[in-house]
């Protein structure tokens, strides 16, 4: 390592091996090394492969503004093609056993699912705060539900609705779905909770959202959580080009097309890095775009290997018909898309990710929620925000959208009164997320303090130990590995 990347003080992000979590970690990293921190990024190593060969990451630290950002991947203990790791249920005791041994320190983060690495940094008497990438509402809910300060949904009333402190009332199927008593996914309700067991633990909550877009309920959990703001993440003006990403899979090349189309006449599809949706249900959105007229660039990912799902396919005749109204990719540069000013409108599974870079973009979005968050976005997005139709309300509405429903909502998002309605209040979005991170903005002040902070921290940490000060020892560890040494 660089002597320059040497001398800086040291941070280690610690990431679940999930793309909706990879993003908005390496996003936070990147915005921490441009203001002078040197940023280790961490995640298992079967997660690692795929990223160096979609995202042509370095082997060297990559300067990114007035610091660095290097990445050391760890063995998960299982083989390559371990099914079970689409089990969370196992895979995250796994990642949790070997993931707190030889673990490099100055600052630990984490984001959420993995509450452990703020047990590693305890226990080594360090400093670590957890990256929130959810709302800000959706952390209120999972908080005041952990607590049981208000009632939710129980077997014994399963449609009532909840009302939070500075919140809009939820009704049953707009709380985070992972807390209905009937979830599918008990297991990731188990470890989303299991932060809020060590939430004494971080010195500060970062959240992947700004003061103005959640102002009420923002200000509210502050007086409860140490929450700093620092979102949209994936803006960042003081390095706007940073080549440094943490894609699974190769972004197909759909700017070209873009280019070609009018102002405002595209619709962009795309449902996230883990939605997946049933044939029949494919059928029919394939079908509301074509009867829309509208043109459209739709992503359709193919499914993990070990998923267990099938592969999708398109109605026979689907791309002659569509021609080059059409363009179906496997997977895109979503930033770039809504950038795009031949976009008009996003059909999206409404995760936080993607919510933020719709409002962040100005874009009108079609809210095609499935589970967890995204039934809350949803509400947020088109109740709150103001920038969206509803096309569906989640797994518990469990019914199929027609075609005629998908056109209807593809219509209502692009032309007539509601649609210039609603870009009007996006655009109102996109200015307040520019000036949140501009300098001197809300999420730029809370950046430069939290940097400011780990400093000061890694300081005395430094005095403690008497000047000893813990720092990463490239291949000192088994298999090359990063090891936890003293200097």
């Amino acid at each position: 390592m660089g002597s320059d990347a040497e001398s800086l003080v040291h941070v280690l992000l610690v990431s679940l091996p999930a793309q909706g979590h990879v993003n908005p970690l390496l996003r936070l990293g990147k915005r921490l090394a441009s203001n002078g921190l040197l940023v280790t990024f961490t995640t298992p190593e079967s997660i690692g492969k795929q990223m160096r060969k979609a995202s042509n990451i370095a082997d060297e630290p990559t300067p990114v503004g007035d610091g660095f950002i290097r990445f050391e991947f760890f063995e998960d203990g299982w083989d390559e093609d371990e099914p079970r790791r689409q089990d969370f249920d196992q895979y995250l005791p796994q990642l949790e056993k070997v993931g707190k041994r030889n673990r490099p320190v100055s600052c630990l983060i984490n984001n959420p699912f993995i509450p452990w690495v703020s047990d590693v940094a305890e226990s080594l008497g360090l400093p670590s705060a957890m990256l929130w990438v959810q709302s800000c509402a959706c952390f209120a809910a999972y908080y005041h539900y952990y607590h049981g300060l208000v009632p939710f949904p129980s077997e014994l009333a399963m449609e009532i609705d909840v009302q939070l402190p500075c919140m809009p009332l939820l009704k049953h199927d707009e709380v985070p779905s992972f807390l209905y008593p009937t979830t599918p996914y008990p297991f990731l309700r188990r470890a989303i909770l299991g932060q809020y067991k060590n939430l004494d633990k971080p010195f500060c909550i970062l959240m992947d959202t700004f003061q103005e877009l959640e102002l009420e309920i923002i200000e509210y959990m502050s007086q409860i959580c140490p929450i700093k703001t620092v979102g949209p993440l994936f803006k960042n003006p003081k390095v706007p080009n940073a080549n440094v990403r943490g894609d699974f899979m190769k972004a197909d090349d759909c700017v070209g097309w873009l280019d070609s189309k009018p102002a405002g006449s595209v619709v962009y599809v795309s449902f996230g890095s883990v939605v997946y949706l049933k044939q029949d249900q494919w059928d029919e959105i394939a079908y509301g775009l074509l009867n829309s007229g509208v043109n459209f660039s739709w992503v359709m990912k193919p499914p993990h290997k070990d998923s267990g799902y099938t592969v999708l396919t398109l109605p026979e005749g689907f791309l002659e018909k569509a021609g080059d109204k059409g363009k179906v990719v496997q997977w895109s540069p979503q930033e770039q898309v809504l950038a795009h000013p031949a976009v008009a409108a996003f059909v999206t599974h409404c995760g936080w990710n993607s919510s933020m870079e719709a409002l962040a973009s100005g874009m009108s979005v079609v809210a095609f929620p499935q589970w967890g968050d995204q039934v809350t976005d949803a509400k947020y997005l088109v109740d709150v925000f103001k920038v969206g139709v509803r096309m569906w309300r989640g797994e518990g509405e469990d019914k199929l959208i027609t075609r005629d429903v998908v056109e209807k909502c593809l219509l209502e998002a692009t032309v007539g009164e509601k649609a210039v309605e609603m870009k009007r209040n996006a655009l109102k979005w996109k200015a307040a997320a520019e000036a949140a991170v501009a300098e001197g903005g809300s999420s730029d002040r809370n950046i430069q303090a939290f940097v400011d902070e780990v400093k000061r921290r890694s300081v005395e940490v430094a005095l403690a130990k008497g000047s000893k000060s813990t720092v990463v020892r490239e291949g000192a560890g088994t298999n090359g590995k990063v090891e936890l040494v003293s200097s």
